[in-house]
């Protein structure tokens, strides 16, 4: 890194020099003229280079490409022989060319009227999509929202939704789209929504289809249900919960505490014990190489009751 600033300081210091010399020996007009000539002459070989290539490609952007090289040629021309108005010109050309093209560039899809007219016009005349964009520019999100909706791009829609704080509406495309596209991440989001907006049964509802393909969601889905107020659906996902958790105790033992804790929650004490022991003899495996595994050890000890195990796991753990 220091290298490549100390290449560059030196370059910067070198041209400087050469300019400095150029002021001296031939006066600023020159200067300003040979720099004009080089930076126009660089650009007709770029200009030339992407002319070939569009040409090639068949293009209809290699005429306007031509033009501008053209143009360069010219600005060359009069630098050489000294026409300052001329050359001024060219550059005001370029100039405003450049503008219109990040103007242009900014809506590649939109045409040169549609431009120019206003959202509302676009909007009665049936252009939503384009009239949702200009509203979605101007910060009007919701009647962004609106057009996009009936243009068929949900997921603008609900975009712009939620930039102007409409939860349950990008809940609601958010559930539709998921739907449409069979894609079940789009009932996360939808959730998500339902969440922020305080609707917690919607949530849940949204989400349990998403845990469908997504099992270790269950245990969320089930304290939306509890907090919604929801008893029944909430012990079905617990116990959906339970299933996913079991099956992957069997493949890593470290599972069996999450195990233990649901069959707590539903109420079955001696399966609880049970995983609890699993979960234990799990800890003290991983204890014999990691001894911070007997902080664990400690607390399930602690809540099967045995204090004296407990305590003898809490002074492997501190010794």
């Amino acid at each position: 890194m220091r290298r490549a600033t100390a290449a560059l300081a030196a370059t910067v210091l070198a041209l400087l020099a050469i300019a400095l010399y150029v002021v001296y020996r031939f006066g600023l007009v020159f200067l300003v003229r040979l720099t004009l000539s080089v930076g126009f002459a660089l650009l007709t070989l770029l200009l030339a280079v992407m002319a070939g290539i569009l040409i090639y490609a068949k293009s209809k952007y290699s005429l306007p490409v031509i033009f501008y090289a053209l143009l360069a040629i010219y600005a060359v021309y009069n630098c050489y022989f000294w026409h300052p108005l001329r050359v001024a010109l060219v550059i005001v050309v370029y100039a405003i060319s450049f503008a219109f093209g990040l103007w242009w560039i900014s809506e590649p899809d939109m045409g040169l009227l549609e431009r120019i007219r206003s959202a509302e016009s676009l909007e009665k005349a049936g252009k939503y999509r384009v009239a949702a964009r200009k509203y979605e520019k101007s910060g009007e999100y919701e009647k962004a929202a609106k057009c996009y909706v009936k243009a068929g791009l949900k997921e603008s829609a609900a975009w712009c939704y939620e930039k102007c704080g409409k939860e349950v509406e990008a809940a609601r495309l958010y559930e539709e789209i998921a739907g449409e596209k069979g894609e079940s991440y789009y009932y996360r989001e939808a959730s998500e929504h339902y969440r922020k907006a305080g609707r917690k049964s919607d949530a849940a509802r949204c989400l349990a289809k998403y845990a469908e393909e997504e099992p270790w969601y269950w245990e969320d889905v089930a304290k939306l249900y509890e907090e919604s107020g929801d008893r029944e659906k909430a012990v079905e996902c617990w116990k959906k919960a339970l299933e996913y958790y079991r099956r992957e105790a069997e493949e890593e033992g470290v599972f069996w505490e999450d195990v233990a804790k649901i069959q707590e929650r539903l109420g079955e004490r001696d399966n609880a014990r049970r995983s609890w022991e699993k979960y234990i003899e799990y800890c003290i495996k991983e204890a014999e190489k990691d001894k911070t595994w007997w902080k664990h050890v400690a607390e399930a000890y602690e809540r099967l009751g045995e204090k004296e195990k407990a305590e003898g796991a809490w002074k492997k753990y501190k010794n």
